[in-house]
């Protein structure tokens, strides 16, 4: 006798609560084995293919290509030891507005057998089918009401699973008001929607269990108070005639109820665009940054690169050369290899670099991140770096590739600028970056000449360091770019 189990989309790490859904790997009514990848989903760090822990025939998947779906979310149904023919009416793939695209679908709550049985157990961080799955609560529906159409109908009788974005808790956490209101919200996704649409979730009434808010309830709550609001050429009236003397502009759309300007185009802040815009603003809300920097003579260095790129021998990179000196002077300065915990008010110093360095892809700006860059040798590092620009480009890159980094190297000479001053990649508490190398008039030996020169600027936290700590550190990565032989003292 088959059993219906549900896969809900696992967490991700790294904090991650949503993905997006980018492609269906498999059809309903198709076999799948287990630990089978079902769906490509992107998150806010890479594209992942998520791999389901039972395997059984798909009987219904849940929101379109396109979608984001919040962890937790139901993502397939999958019928275990049924065949093919055993489900006379499979249900069909969900449309628009159905499944867990909007948070209010319904799935089959899997029998409280061991997991283990039909699972592998393996499926991401966070997540796994060896141990008993987190109790949720669970309603009936109301008389006469039905699943949204698209998704698998329960048994008669059978009880339905609370919308996924707000399962994982017997009850919802309240948070106290001022004025000593509870507001019964657990999903971090409402309270997302909530803030950044400067909603009070004091005025919402909550249609879920014990008064539960559900994302329902805030689109709901916003579409009321677009539908409230003034048409444009009323808000336009009023702001002329209460501004008197001032002229009162707004931005195109930055209202409810603004029209939008005919021939703009808007692009959503999702995925990875969105999560580098909210870490660029975090860095530079929380880090009091300065920036220094110097002119270096390059020549020397761009011979030493060419002496090493002899007929078979390992290929070397003008960019892992800079890694290599970005080690050795950390090595130096310990001090900017850190972070600040500000939970704990101290400064954090690191025993390993972790160094990313920014690469720019079709997708965006990425920063991979060499693991324990300091133990490698230039070889290695201009192999590791090549491998992870190559699969950034592809859109491959693990969690594991794009976290956890130390310091950051940012090489945006390749733009054609010769300086910038970066955002720190939060947490860390520095970036080196490099400008382009150009020919210049530049004083060699006391004579004038036209040598090769690069601008090298370092952004750094000043809670971990003075100037004094940071002139040291740049002073002796631009020692190391004029003098390579440096590098070979032990350093």
């Amino acid at each position: 006798m088959a059993v219906v189990r549900e896969f809900t989309l696992p967490d991700l790490g790294e904090g991650l609560t949503e993905a997006t859904i980018v492609q269906w790997l498999v059809e309903v009514g198709e076999v799948v084995a287990v630990d089978q990848p079902v769906v490509e989903v992107e998150t806010a760090k890479a594209m992942v293919e998520v791999p389901c822990p039972y395997g059984g025939v798909v009987t219904a998947r849940y929101g379109d290509e396109g979608a984001e779906v919040p962890v937790g979310t139901p993502l397939v149904t999958v019928a275990v030891g049924a065949a093919p023919d055993d489900l006379a009416e499979p249900a069909p793939t969900t449309g628009v507005g159905s499944g867990a695209a909007n948070g209010t679908a319904t799935a089959p709550e899997a029998p409280a057998a061991d997991a283990a049985e039909n699972g592998s157990g393996n499926v991401l961080v966070g997540y796994g089918t060896s141990a008993a799955a987190a109790r949720r609560r669970r309603i009936r529906p109301a008389d006469g009401a039905r699943p949204e159409a698209g998704g698998p109908q329960p048994p008669t009788g059978a009880e339905t699973a609370t919308p996924a974005e707000e399962a994982g808790a017997d009850r919802p956490a309240r948070a106290t008001d001022a004025d000593s209101r509870t507001v019964a919200v657990i999903s971090p996704l409402v309270r997302r929607m909530a803030r950044e649409n400067d909603l009070d979730l004091r005025e919402v009434t909550g249609t879920g269990p014990d008064g539960l808010i559900l994302r329902t309830d805030v689109e709901s709550a916003l579409r009321a108070r677009r539908e409230r609001a003034p048409q444009p050429a009323t808000a336009a009236a009023t702001a002329e005639g209460t501004a008197g003397a001032t002229t009162v502009a707004a931005a195109p759309g930055a209202a409810a109820g603004v029209a939008p300007t005919p021939g703009e185009e808007r692009i959503p802040l999702r995925g990875m665009l969105g999560a580098a815009a909210e870490k660029f603003s975090r860095s530079r809300r929380e880090i009091p940054e300065a920036t220094c920097w110097v002119d270096a003579d390059a020549t020397e260095l761009l011979a030493a690169r060419r002496a090493m790129n002899v007929p078979g021998a390992p290929k070397v990179s003008l960019l892992a050369l800079l890694a290599r000196i970005t080690t050795a002077a950390l090595a130096r300065f310990p001090q900017l290899n850190a972070t600040v915990d500000t939970r704990t008010q101290e400064i954090v110093r690191l025993p390993a670099v972790h160094l990313g360095f920014a690469a720019q892809t079709d997708r965006g700006l990425v920063v991979p991140v060499v693991r324990d860059a300091q133990a490698r040798t230039v070889e290695d590092l201009s192999a590791e770096m090549a491998r992870l620009t190559e699969t950034a480009r592809a859109g491959g890159l693990s969690l594991a590739e794009l976290t956890h980094g130390t310091f950051t190297l940012n090489n945006y000479g390749v733009f054609g600028v010769d300086g910038s001053t970066p955002i720190i990649n939060h947490p860390e508490a520095a970036m080196l970056g490099v400008g382009r190398i150009a020919a210049k008039p530049w004083v060699h030996e006391g004579e004038l000449a036209v040598r090769q020169v690069v601008q090298l600027s370092l952004t750094f936290d000043h809670r971990v360091c003075d100037g004094g700590t940071a002139g040291g550190f740049l002073r002796f990565v631009a020692d190391c770019v004029e003098r390579p032989a440096l590098l070979l003292r032990g350093l």
